[in-house]
């Protein structure tokens, strides 16, 4: 079975790209990173891309008239690296009808917090303000909301009386760089199928 190719958008330092490297470096998904692209010239992410050998290139918001025109260039460039899976990996733009378009149901997100509370920027942070006894984080896929789509799998951490937001934000990173690579697996797997706002796994592996 030929290996999934992955796009992977980020904006900053990339920890979870290092983890879906990590991940299909080692064989434990079937997919491979094709590119890294980021909207920030000096994210580390893409140092992280350029060190494993994968192509990484920064695309500058600014320079097109629109959004629409920002993301048609994202499109080309993700249609040249043969992308069949787009995962967004700290990427802090709202993504537009034009990706979504090109990419329907094949854009996965993960968002520090469990969904649908807490959308939006510091997701951590917003959680320990508010006093939850648990938090976690989500995978789901993309639609043009903020972090309004099907979720796909969620990972649950205690938040102690003793946390600072920095302990909690560590702790859902943890988890993060567990169930990201995962629900990749699965959709390399073709074990995912959306109905309505639901993301159904499948025990049988249906990707030919």
């Amino acid at each position: 079975m030929s290996k999934l190719r992955l796009g992977v958008l980020a904006s900053g330092r990339g920890s979870n790209l290092q983890s879906i490297m990590d991940q299909a470096a080692a064989g434990k998904i079937n997919a491979a990173v094709a590119v890294v692209i980021s909207d920030k010239k000096d994210a580390y992410a893409l140092e992280r891309a350029r060190m494993a050998g994968i192509p990484a290139g920064h695309i500058n918001y600014s320079d097109f008239p629109s959004k629409d025109a920002y993301e048609r260039s994202i499109v080309e460039l993700l249609q040249q690296h043969g992308v069949e899976l787009v995962c967004l990996a700290g990427y802090m733009r709202i993504v537009g009808k034009v990706l979504l378009a090109a990419f329907p149901n094949r854009v996965m997100n993960i968002h520090p917090a469990l969904l649908p509370s807490f959308p939006g920027l510091h997701g951590q942070e917003q959680a320990w303000a508010y006093g939850v006894k648990f938090s976690g984080c989500t995978v789901h896929f993309v639609d043009e909301g903020m972090d309004t789509g099907p979720i796909i799998l969620q990972a649950v951490v205690p938040v102690y009386d003793e946390d600072t937001a920095d302990d909690l934000s560590a702790r859902i990173l943890e988890q993060e760089h567990k169930i990201y690579p995962e629900a990749i697996r699965l959709y390399a797997e073709g074990r995912l199928r959306i109905e309505g706002r639901k993301v159904y796994v499948s025990k049988i592996n249906n990707r030919r």
